[in-house]
């Protein structure tokens, strides 16, 4: 199992990133993944999970209404679409397999830098 992100960077508060974590070594349309953050100095927050089909996706309060989540079972890959970005949005971002569909991430990718700041 492979889990690799991308699409991290710089950008300015009230601004837009779109995240990308490409999946390989398992059926990827089977399964829940979702993104967890880790903010410098801080523990690990949930952020978004979506289900195999892509029909179900649940959000963290912080990110409601301002990040989306979205899959390409095509492709496998995960996107997470975030927009007006705030400083506290400032984290590593991981991609994880959800193996049971309860939260339970088995694999992980190596995570990409976002860094919201003027």
């Amino acid at each position: 199992v492979q889990l690799v992100e991308s699409g991290g960077g710089l950008v300015q508060p009230g601004g837009s990133l779109r995240l990308s974590c490409a999946a390989s070594g398992f059926t990827f349309s089977n399964l829940y993944i979702g993104w967890v953050r880790q903010a410098p100095g801080k523990g690990l927050e949930w952020v978004s999970d979506i289900s195999g089909g892509g029909g179900k996706a649940n959000y963290a309060d912080s990110v409601l209404g301002r990040f989306t989540i979205s899959r390409d079972n095509a492709k496998n890959t995960l996107y997470l679409q975030m927009n007006s970005l705030k400083p506290e949005d400032t984290a590593l971002y991981y991609c994880a397999r959800d193996f049971t569909g309860w939260g339970e991430y088995d694999y992980w990718g190596k995570g990409t830098l976002v860094t919201v700041s003027s």
